[in-house]
């Protein structure tokens, strides 16, 4: 991890010589050493903190979902969460007549776009807990959100349909995520939104290994399940929601991460699980993003494409490898 975000910090368009790490705090700088920093810390450093912070929310939401429904596809978007992100973005930039009516054009381009994400994803995310409250059974819920997540994805398809191209290429261009769109002054937000959320999920270390022995054995050993699912769908569901108002829907690591986890680690029990799935999502984001600046690529890659094109036969080779993912 730690080499990878010296590889992120140095490595881009422009190549940052080690010396500068090593002088960076140095009075005496040339115009160029002046030059790099300012590309380190206004441009790649907001970048590598936003893959930290992302890479290990979506690893912690995917591995919730997964142990909450007892089921090796569910990941952080199962519950529609990032659908609804998706379509207040797409409101937004394909709905000229509805994002005229709360937002002048001025925050169209910049806050806009993540009151618009943070507002979708909420609104999905409080059906969701409604819905929760109502079924007691955990596959109907599941059920509800894919449902949810089908109906949401009809609306903003018919957002595309009738949309300016214009508009749909910048929905397009989100939508395909990105660690790039969180700048130094967005940061300490994003983060105190996110870090309470990923320390109170520590604490459902041992509900959570209960859940995985039956519903039955957990409440013989006194967990309150209707409190546990609340927890977890909340906890997964706002990370989620932060994570795609900032960054856009990031695919593959939330839904990949725990099962490497599993893999590597040999292990079902949460208190390896959970350290391990936030330290491997933070790698695989931190790889994704250095995989997106290569040099070797004419422009920036979006996320999306890294993590889908790269991460999806790694997972593939490991699972073939070990025969069997266990869960």
């Amino acid at each position: 991890m730690l080499v990878l975000v010296l590889f992120n910090l140095a490595i881009g368009s422009v190549s940052v010589p080690l010396s500068v790490f090593l002088h960076f705090f140095d009075a005496h700088t040339v115009d160029n050493e002046t030059v790099w920093r300012h590309i380190i810390l206004e441009s790649r450093l907001p970048q590598t903190v936003t893959a930290i912070i992302a890479g290990a929310s979506l690893g912690l939401a995917g591995l919730q979902m997964q142990t909450l429904f007892r089921n090796p596809l569910a990941g952080p978007s199962i519950l529609g969460i990032s659908s609804g992100a998706s379509l207040g973005v797409a409101l937004l930039t394909m709905g000229s007549g509805v994002s005229s009516l709360f937002l002048s054009s001025s925050l169209m381009d910049g806050i806009g776009i993540h009151i618009a994400a943070f507002a979708g994803a909420f609104l999905i995310l409080f059906i969701v807990l409604l819905a929760a409250k109502r079924v007691r059974n955990n596959a109907s819920l599941l059920i509800i959100g894919i449902m949810v997540g089908y109906a949401v994805s009809s609306i903003i398809g018919l957002l595309n349909f009738v949309g300016q191209q214009g508009e749909v290429h910048a929905f397009v261009i989100w939508g395909l995520g990105s660690f790039a769109n969180v700048q130094n002054s967005q940061l300490l937000l994003f983060a105190i939104l996110v870090l309470p959320a990923l320390f109170l999920s520590l604490l459902l270390m041992k509900p959570m290994n209960a859940m995985l022995l039956g519903d039955a054995y957990a409440q013989n050993l006194g967990i309150n399940l209707k409190q546990i699912r609340w927890q977890l769908i909340l906890l997964s569901g706002f990370l989620t929601a932060i994570i795609t108002a900032y960054t856009g829907p990031i695919a593959f690591i939330g839904l990949a991460t725990p099962h490497l986890a599993r893999l590597l680690f040999k292990s079902s029990d949460h208190r390896q699980l959970i350290p391990a799935v936030i330290l491997l999502g933070i790698v695989v984001a931190l790889a994704c993003n250095l995989l997106a600046r290569l040099p070797l690529f004419q422009n920036v890659l979006p996320i999306n494409v890294i993590t889908s094109l790269f991460g999806a036969p790694l997972v593939i080779y490991l699972i073939v490898k070990q025969k069997q993912i266990g869960f």
